[in-house]
């Protein structure tokens, strides 16, 4: 099947799915849940890939790894929604647009938020979309293989730690600088790059997969420049004391040995 069909397909059955959550949305009032499908949103396009045929080994890794991330990140994020509540990044912004804009719950949902993700994700999965095409698993697949693993192993192990910190009433208003946190402050954000820049490689052993490298590249910027570090950040250095200095001896994304404190 001609890859711009495959392409239409994956769209649209992507934008169904949206439009489906997006009215449970407006039911429940909230749409915090959104975050819990970015991943599996993704496993879907390259799903609805795979089954476009023919089914190649390229195809096979792709949405396997895909699916495993997928199914580590929403689970995740779905739990943190159920535990947590409304996201006060998306009530602020639903209060914004009705207050300063005039627009409707529906209206600033559908735009701002299932729109917004609906694009940037179908654009993020284009590995696992453009990538199962025929050829036997070479040296360059293994290889993202093995970095798509171990962005998954980051992830894990990354936010495992920092609920435990966070459950553990003693911890209340400190900064999580111990596991991996002590060589990173985002593991989890330099997992999902990992996870991604692997896929890519996989996918451009292909050929005409290099050319989805607007995906590991969006989804590095997004999570390094925009709704990833900033944002989480920003909202740190407000609310912890004693992050400056954790900010000063740790690495901002690529794990690195910490910095030893200066003298006095």
């Amino acid at each position: 099947m001609p890859i711009l069909t495959v392409l239409a397909v994956n769209a649209a059955v992507s934008a169904v799915a949206f439009l489906a959550l997006w009215a449970v949305s407006l039911k429940i009032r909230d749409v915090s849940f959104i975050d819990a499908w970015w991943g599996p949103s993704m496993a879907l396009l390259a799903w609805s890939t795979l089954l476009q045929g023919p089914i190649t080994p390229h195809g096979l890794l792709l949405t396997g790894v895909c699916t495993l991330w997928a199914a580590r990140l929403g689970g995740y994020l779905f739990w943190r929604w159920r535990q947590h509540g409304a996201d006060r990044r998306y009530v602020s912004m639903l209060a914004h647009a009705e207050k300063h804009r005039g627009w409707s719950f529906a209206k600033t949902a559908l735009l701002f938020v299932f729109a917004t993700q609906y694009a940037l994700g179908f654009v993020v999965a284009l590995p696992v979309q453009l990538g199962q095409q025929a050829g036997a698993l070479g040296p360059l697949a293994i290889a993202g293989a093995v970095l798509a693993a171990t962005g998954i192993f980051f992830e894990t192990i990354g936010d495992w730690q920092l609920t435990r910190f966070k459950a553990d009433p003693e911890n209340a208003g400190k900064v999580m600088d111990k596991g991996l946190w002590r060589y990173t402050r985002h593991p989890n954000y330099f997992g999902d790059a990992c996870v991604w820049w692997g896929l890519y490689l996989i996918a451009a052993e292909t050929g005409i997969g290099a050319w989805s490298l607007p995906g590991p590249v969006l989804i590095t910027v997004l999570l390094t420049r925009w709704s990833g570090v900033p944002t989480t950040e920003g909202r740190m250095r407000k609310s912890k004391p004693g992050y400056e200095e954790y900010v000063a001896r740790t690495s901002g994304f690529v794990p690195w040995f910490p910095k030893s404190a200066p003298l006095p």
